[in-house]
């Protein structure tokens, strides 16, 4: 099943989909009132969501693009690994982190809608685009085991991460402070739910960082140093992750952006974000 959101002038409209149509969830009986697609997350209604979509796959079907969705995140926080491919630790002339992956927490204030503009801070003389495959959490956990991750995820999703690198690159510390700026995070365009994707079509999907239409990295999931169960099992361990969260699971590259660049995040089978830098 997959789940886009959409802004409206009162409020939100949310979108499904399960094998192929999708069908805007205010015209499905029971689902009229939902306007977060974290409260769709938990087993139990995405089973009965199926099932009344499946009932519905003729009636009702709507024409949508994603061009311009809306973020997919509507609750939870936005937990990072950094430096989890290795092609993006000799980017950044750092050693690949031995004991556990970068990690950072940032403030949801960055996040953008699919195909809204990048704003470049003044701040920063050196901002750089990665795309990365993002984990959604489906329902509160603590303490998560690695081989039980599936267990506490709801879907995946694409993720286009912006840093101002110079910063990083001054001093690690600067991190959270380097991914904060205002538009430089964007989370969707649609959530696909993890039934779609057993453990080897997860391996073989491809992240790709693409600008001005040229692939500047590209790698496999498979390629990763910490794999998704890690990833997991490291991000709830000691503190309670609740359902909308996304774990970016890391860039296999980045790409440094300039105004008026397009930028794109391509998870294949996925989706695509695809943004502008302000001139």
């Amino acid at each position: 099943m997959r789940l886009t959101r959409f802004d409206t002038g009162d409020g939100s409209q949310i979108y499904a989909s399960h094998h192929g149509s999708w069908i805007p969830l205010s015209g499905l009986s029971g689902y009229e009132a939902p306007a977060r697609i974290t409260d769709l997350l938990d087993d139990a209604r995405q089973r009965e969501l199926a099932t009344l979509l499946d009932s519905q796959a003729v009636a009702g079907v709507a024409d949508i693009r994603l061009d311009d969705a809306a973020t997919v995140l509507d609750g939870g926080d936005i937990w990072g690994a950094g430096l989890n491919y290795r092609g993006h630790s000799e980017d950044l002339a750092a050693e690949q982190p031995a004991s556990g992956p970068g990690s950072y927490l940032r403030p949801r204030s960055c996040l953008i809608g699919n195909g809204q503009r990048i704003e470049l801070p003044s701040h920063s003389k050196r901002v750089t685009a990665e795309a990365e495959l993002g984990l959604i959490v489906g329902r509160e956990c603590k303490n998560v085991r690695r081989d039980a991750w599936r267990s506490v995820i709801a879907g995946v999703t694409a993720v286009l991460d912006l840093t101002a690198e110079d910063a990083v690159r001054e001093n690690p510390r600067y991190i959270p402070w380097a991914k904060g700026f205002d538009t430089f995070c964007s989370v969707g365009p649609q959530l696909v739910t993890l039934d779609e994707f057993d453990d080897a079509a997860l391996a073989s999907i491809r992240v790709s960082t693409v600008r001005n239409a040229t692939v500047v990295a590209s790698a496999l999931v498979s390629d990763m140093k910490y794999d998704l169960g890690y990833l997991v099992e490291y991000f709830t361990a000691g503190r309670t992750l609740s359902p909308g969260t996304v774990i970016c699971t890391g860039t296999p590259g980045a790409a440094v952006i300039s105004a008026g660049d397009s930028i794109e995040s391509i998870v294949e089978n996925v989706g695509t974000l695809a943004h502008t830098v302000k001139r």
